[in-house]
């Protein structure tokens, strides 16, 4: 059968990357509601820097396992490295269930980062091969929907189950469902998508030039000489910087406010659930109007919702300040990816989406190591404001620097 791009034409199987990117989110989700409020009540864990160290170990590890993910999805296949980053999963909620002490839990959270590389990483640069360079906001908007809904449902269904259950065993117990559904449907029902990827350089207007790209020069290329795809790449870092902040410091001000397990459940699931929601409809508005305005519109968004945070004391606030960040987050993340893809050319794609990834994800180690020195040193309202502030000026950034993107690939 003839390969075609796009949506419509390759629903299934789209269909069936987005159903396995939910069970991706919702290992992530699984963690942020209670993984703060284990370090400090199980581990005893005071300083926040402290406590936060387990998004340093995730933060890195993904962000290490991205840069790698491309190379290996164009060398290997991607179906390969998304089963391998399902098996790397595969011990987390049982090391997080069985910890006896913190340095269980890091090493936990360094094989969900590494794994969330290869699986995410995948599904991304699957769902882009897949559609073409038509919907390719759609198709990004469509697949953080999967994630980030996913990661708000578990982190809401955590939440309410550590309130009736105690912090462990019991939430972990989703953590082994996620894994085996995730890894069952990756083996059986994903195809691999390469075979688009060539199809998609036969028939595109545009010509490899760099085809043969050393990695040093795309490295380069991605991180700091193109203004495009640099501007995308610190807006991306800032994005996940103030996301680390988020989940490891809004459990704790939400608590400190007298919130519960399960208010705090709610509190933190309503971020990533309006993210995931609102990305359907963002991701596709950028196919149609661009990619700049978005992402710089959202990045103040951002910054509005987390200085709102930062100010309240009540839950009506707090979820106000949710409803913005995550309408912010919304506006910026699926854009990120298809300005990226608009850019990079079919030969060099996954290689560039790994070296953007890599440094988007360093933002949660910086975040988490920031906002844990300034929270240690002058509170964690004053560490939150320090976020805002960063991912303000990450939108003026991107409105001096960075072109539209949109039609480059066409």
């Amino acid at each position: 059968m003839a390969l075609r791009l796009g949506l419509r034409e390759n629903a299934r199987q789209f269909a069936w990357l987005m159903l396995v990117n939910a069970f991706v989110g919702a290992m992530v989700g699984m963690e942020r509601s209670i993984l703060p409020a284990l370090a400090e009540r199980e581990f005893l864990l005071i300083a926040q820097s402290a406590v936060l160290s387990f998004l340093i170990a995730f933060g890195i590890a993904k962000a290490l396992t991205n840069y790698c993910a491309g190379r290996l999805a164009d060398r290997f296949g991607r179906k390969r490295v998304l089963v391998a980053g399902w098996l790397v999963a595969a011990p987390v909620p049982f090391l997080l269930i069985w910890a006896p002490n913190w340095n269980w839990v890091l090493v936990a959270n360094v094989l969900l980062g590494a794994s969330q590389g290869l699986t995410w990483f995948t599904t991304v640069i699957m769902k882009i091969d897949l559609v073409g360079p038509r919907q390719r906001g759609l198709a990004m908007g469509l697949n953080e929907f999967a994630g980030y809904f996913a990661v708000a449902a578990s982190a809401w269904a955590t939440g309410w189950i550590a309130a009736r259950y105690g912090l462990r065993p019991a939430p972990f117990y989703l953590g082994v469902a996620y894994v085996g559904i995730g890894l069952i449907l990756s083996v059986c029902a994903v195809r691999e998508t390469r075979g688009f990827v060539a199809h998609e350089r036969t028939t595109s207007r545009t010509v490899d030039t760099l085809e043969n790209l050393a990695q040093g020069q795309l490295f380069r290329r991605v991180s700091f000489t193109d203004r495009d795809l640099s501007s995308v790449t610190q807006a991306g870092l800032v994005n996940n910087l103030n996301d680390g902040m988020a989940w490891g410091l809004f459990p704790l001000v939400f608590a400190a406010a007298g919130a519960n397990l399960a208010q705090v459940g709610v509190l933190v699931a309503i971020y990533p659930a309006v993210w995931g929601l609102a990305q359907i409809g963002t991701g596709a508005l950028s196919d149609r109007i661009g990619r700049k305005d978005l992402i710089m519109w959202g990045m103040w968004v951002q910054a509005a919702g987390i200085a709102v945070t930062a100010a309240g004391n009540t839950m009506s606030v707090f979820a106000a300040g949710a409803v913005l960040l995550g309408l912010g987050t919304a506006m910026v993340y699926p854009t990120l990816l298809a300005a990226i893809a608009d850019v990079a050319q079919p030969a060099w794609r996954a290689s560039a989406m790994g070296v953007y990834r890599l440094w988007r994800d360093l933002g949660y180690a910086i975040g988490a190591l920031l906002a844990g020195i300034v929270a240690d040193l002058l509170g964690a309202r004053a560490a939150i404001y320090v976020v805002a502030a960063i991912t303000f000026a990450s939108g003026v950034a991107v409105a001096v620097r960075m072109r539209e993107t949109l039609g480059k690939s066409r």
